[in-house]
């Protein structure tokens, strides 16, 4: 059941303002993800209630664009938000509303201002976990208290329904309560359509722009739901999904890094054009 918020009207009686679902990180098989791009957005339109959708592949902005097209081919309900998860050198940042490549491997104050002057929005996904490459808490506290805001992240994952996630949900979300004060978001990591949906930003209003409005206004909530089994995910299909994981983003991470180092003179790794 959504959540919802009286506001007056103009003959005093309360309106019922509706809250919003967003799910601010899932994965395709442009990256190490299971569906394909139009996979996932059929399964949003027919098996959730989300308002709003992120794509955020792994270091690489492909997915998210090829998202994005299918998106507006289609005629869906709920409305589209490309992003990347970028490899920094202190753990995973979520580039949201972006539609540019960005580099991995650059420290985190430099990788949140990128994302800012691509204008797009910083999240910090599943911080502090020790089961995934993450963002630690002195290291959150450091950058926060730089005085650059242009440098500090937008907000941050407390709601993620994977096991890395889990962990430490709560600890983030007290830390951010206590001290840090940035808008509070859910993303379900969802490398499987089973999961997209099982954690979800609430945020006033029903669009991305609304959305992005509510992040920068620090209004969001987060919720998170039940993980989809194991069992329900079938061993075979986790075990396709490490292994893709394993091969697919260091690749992309790595490979980019190797890129910069040849010669402009030399073939691009992949072949010859």
């Amino acid at each position: 059941m959504r959540p919802m918020m009286d506001t007056a009207s103009t003959d005093d009686r309360p309106a019922i303002q509706r809250f919003g679902r967003a799910d601010l990180q899932t994965h395709t098989a442009f990256g190490d993800g299971m569906a394909d791009a139009q996979t996932l957005l059929d399964y949003v339109e027919r098996c959730t209630d989300l308002d709003v959708i992120a794509v955020t592949d792994h270091d690489d902005v492909g997915g998210a664009l090829l998202a994005r097209e299918a998106h507006a081919r289609g005629n869906y309900r709920f409305e589209f938000v490309p992003g990347i998860e970028l490899t920094t050198r202190a753990g995973h940042l979520l580039a949201l509303w972006v539609d540019e490549p960005l580099p991995s491997l650059r420290s985190l104050a430099e990788a949140v201002e990128l994302v800012h002057q691509a204008g797009g929005l910083a999240v910090v996904p599943h911080p502090f976990s020790w089961l995934t490459c993450s963002v630690g808490r002195r290291t959150l506290d450091r950058l926060l208290d730089n005085g650059d805001p242009a440098t500090h992240p937008d907000g941050i994952e407390v709601a993620n329904t994977t096991l890395a996630g889990r962990v430490t949900g709560a600890r983030a979300l007290r830390r951010n309560r206590e001290r840090y004060g940035l808008a509070e978001t859910g993303g379900s990591d969802a490398h499987f359509l089973e999961g997209v949906g099982t954690a979800a930003t609430l945020f006033p209003g029903t669009t991305a722009a609304e959305l992005r409005d509510a992040i920068e206004a620090r209004t969001t909530m987060a919720m998170a739901g039940r993980a989809p089994s194991m069992r329900r995910l079938g061993f075979r299909q986790l075990a396709l999904q490490q292994v893709r994981g394993l091969s697919v983003t260091p690749r992309k991470v790595i490979g980019a890094q190797i890129q910069k180092l040849r010669s402009p003179t030399l073939p691009p790794i992949g072949g010859l054009r």
